[in-house]
């Protein structure tokens, strides 16, 4: 089939986006790194991220070696799969291991660059800190329209198959970035808050020396973890909810739009890749709108971050009107509205997560407040203000579901399969839309740990309180902007989560097809699986609230949450305990460590968070890949449409509740630091302390890990859809 013309803005805004993030490459690494002891301590964090790195992918080359191979049994043995699905499974786990690999190599070599640029001013260190975090939005997007645009081509050019075949196949590569995107954020968060939790009880809590200092073992072991956690870990993850929404949203459109004629069929596929692809150039145009002035307030920095990310927002909103009109798709007033809730679900739920966690206002304070009074009242105020915290983002993804989900449909009430199919398709647009302007809202987040690790340089560098004030403040910043940018990943996961439900009915009819086998509709009647519309596959397999199998299965996904967040909470723990253990013995054995003239053992530190990441990971990431896979083989289509259901209200809810709870006790032992309640030192600051490596966990392992969960769990669903067909 002919591919539009318009279709090209595609690979041309990959292009763009890439070499916009080589150009902030170029720029940070023509800034001065600083002095020669704060180059020393950047490239011990430079060598140990990436010794980590390189042994996390040995790891995850073992897993994808093993998956492809029965991809490929199940493609060229059994017959039950597309034979372009053990490529395109590689294809997107290597491009998400790039997206992670070059963000975290960016990250490294830019926080001492941001610590020696807030020497001149607090503007120098934003902009430095900030346009680094750009390189990872930028690659991330670059990278995901450059894969989905040869994937496009290649099918088209290479095959006779129908576009709702190369669309659900496309969605292959999703599990690729899936698979690599939950290790990453699995043992990067491992290694990251094991190193953290370790310097904190016996730092700052037992010998009471501050955060970041020289004297503390496992100090650059807890930085290397700022950029194998949030850094790789989440570049990895936004690769695949960026892919996999776009992806989905294809899915849907081919399905929605197929009997209008291949070229309105065609255009509501590359509808989604269209808007992605003028998000990255709004993108750019927010990069360069962020700065800040001397002696700024939180809620000034606050504010320059949300004028970029607000005006993309705006912008892309209105450019939606003008591309969807242009492709001349069938109610496009709709389809762009549906887009704008989307975009003002992502903006509520980031406000919300921004109001739960910063020090600037109420939940917080109060937290702080509550340790005056010791850890058990912080951590009970946290666990509060967390639970509390998920109303917000459960009602505004709720109502973004209906109104996408109408506003696509011409408010069709119906239930009708065309109804249906684009009405789903409306939701599938709404998450690219939350997505399209990818490229800075990750910016804000990459930031954070690029801005943590600054801070750490010049604490260990010694270079001087009012230097070491203005890095605290762009740490705090950070600190607020990695909460949002986790509600903003979790928020966007449940939509194209559920996005992901629709085409994994369309996966289970084109196996059918494969398979020769037939359905019988809801007027009695034998058909193809092909010609069924969603009643009536929805009829053939009994999946209403009545039949056990789906019941069952929504039980096995809430469960499959709260299963992976115990398993990953208990391995920081007991990996934190290894931790614990080793600086307590140096403090012990090391003479002259904690007056200065002895020297830490930080390899040894580095090494336990190394080997306790790689070895704790495996299980939990592995199970997510095969619970979808039993569910389909015991329950069949029924129940993994109950697991997918019950992952995504559990899982999501869950991530909200966790990522809130531990940047509101992160924040709250900021707020102190700053000086309220006694201030650093202090019994209300040790008690805040210790909320804060609770929440250590909470929100940089088990939390953001969930989203690519609920993913990972859809994506798992649909490439073994043959299988479920098979033995079901």
């Amino acid at each position: 089939m002919n591919i539009p013309s318009v279709f090209w803005l595609v690979p041309i805004a990959s292009v763009v986006a890439l070499s916009m993030a080589y150009y902030f490459f170029r720029s940070m690494m023509n800034a001065d790194e600083g002095t020669p002891r704060m180059k020393e301590i950047a490239l011990y964090v430079r060598k140990g991220a990436m010794a980590y790195l390189w042994q996390q992918y040995k790891v995850v080359l073992i897993v994808f070696v093993v998956l492809c191979l029965l991809f490929t049994f199940m493609a060229f043995g059994l017959n039950v799969q597309n034979r372009w699905v053990p490529f395109a499974f590689l294809t997107g786990g290597l491009f998400s291991g790039l997206a992670g690999f070059f963000g975290m190599k960016t990250a490294t070599y830019a926080s001492a660059r941001t610590a020696n640029a807030a020497r001149q001013s607090l503007n120098s260190g934003l902009k430095v800190a900030f346009r680094s975090g750009a390189v990872m939005g930028l690659t991330v997007v670059g990278l995901g329209l450059l894969d989905i645009a040869i994937w496009f081509i290649v099918l088209n050019g290479l095959t006779d198959d129908s576009l709702i075949t190369i669309t659900t196949t496309m969605l292959t590569f999703g599990m690729g970035a899936s698979t690599q995107a939950l290790f990453a954020r699995v043992g990067g968060g491992i290694y990251t808050k094991a190193a953290d939790v370790g310097a904190d009880i016996v730092g700052k809590v037992e010998a009471d020396i501050p955060e970041d200092d020289p004297r503390n073992p496992a100090t650059i072991a807890d930085n290397v973890g700022d950029n194998v956690g949030d850094v790789a870990g989440m570049g990895a993850d936004l690769y695949e909810s960026y892919c996999g929404s776009i992806l989905s949203t294809a899915a849907l459109g081919a399905a929605a739009f197929g009997v209008a004629g291949l070229e309105i069929q065609l255009k509501a596929v590359i509808a989604p890749m269209l808007i992605a692809a003028v998000g990255v150039f709004l993108s750019l145009l927010g990069i360069f709108l962020v700065r800040t002035k001397e002696g700024a307030t939180m809620k000034d920095l606050l504010h320059s971050l949300s004028l970029g990310t607000n005006v993309s927002a705006v912008l892309i909103a209105a450019a939606t009107f003008g591309i969807l009109y242009f492709l001349e798709i069938e109610n496009w007033v709709g389809l762009s509205f549906s887009v704008i809730s989307g975009l003002a679900a992502g903006v509520i739920i980031g406000q919300a997560t921004e109001y739960y966690t910063s020090h600037s206002y109420k939940p917080t304070q109060k937290i702080s407040e509550a340790g005056q009074t010791g850890a058990a009242t912080v951590i009970i105020k946290g666990i509060g203000t967390g639970m509390i915290s998920t109303c917000i983002p459960v009602i505004t993804i709720g109502v973004a579901i209906m109104l996408s989900y109408l506003c696509a449909n011409g408010f069709d009430l119906s239930m009708s399969s065309a109804s249906l199919a684009q009405g789903l398709y409306g939701i599938g647009i709404a998450a690219v839309g939350m997505l399209s302007t990818l490229g800075i809202t990750l910016a804000t987040d990459a930031y954070g740990p690029i801005a943590d690790n600054a801070g750490g340089n010049a604490e260990m560098c010694q270079l001087g309180e009012e230097v070491r004030h203005r890095t605290d403040a762009l740490d705090a910043l950070g600190n607020t902007t990695a909460a949002t940018g986790k509600g903003f990943a979790i928020g966007s996961a449940a939509l194209t989560a559920l996005a992901l439900l629709a085409s994994y009915i369309e996966e289970i009819k084109i196996a059918m097809e494969r398979a020769g086998e037939t359905l019988t509709n809801v007027a009695g009647q034998t058909i193809n699986a092909a010609d069924a519309t969603i009643p009536d596959f929805m009829n053939f397999f009994q999946i209403n609230l009545m039949n056990p199998r789906v019941i069952v299965g929504a039980f096995i996904g809430a469960m499959a949450a709260f299963l992976f967040c115990g398993m990953t909470m208990e391995a920081v723990g007991r990996a934190a305990e290894k931790m614990v253990q080793e600086v307590r013995r140096q403090f012990r054995e090391i003479a002259g460590i904690l007056e200065g003239t002895g020297t830490p053992d930080y390899g040894r530190c580095v090494e336990i968070s190394t080997k306790a990441a790689q070895h704790e990971m495996i299980i939990p990431s592995v199970l997510a890949i095969i619970i979808p896979i039993v569910v389909g083989i015991i329950l069949g289509v029924a129940g993994v449409l109950g697991l997918l259901v019950g992952g995504l209200a559990g899982g999501f809810t869950l991530a909200v509740f966790m990522a809130n709870a531990g940047g509101a006790w992160d924040n709250a032992k900021k707020n102190i630091e700053e000086g309220n309640f006694g201030g650093k030192g202090s019994f209300a600051h040790k008690a805040c302390i210790v909320g804060d490596t609770v929440g250590d966990p909470f929100k940089d392992t088990s939390g953001p890990s969930l989203n690519i969960l609920i993913k990972l769990m859809s994506m798992v669903s649909i490439v073994m859809a043959g299988l479920t067909v098979a033995f079901s």
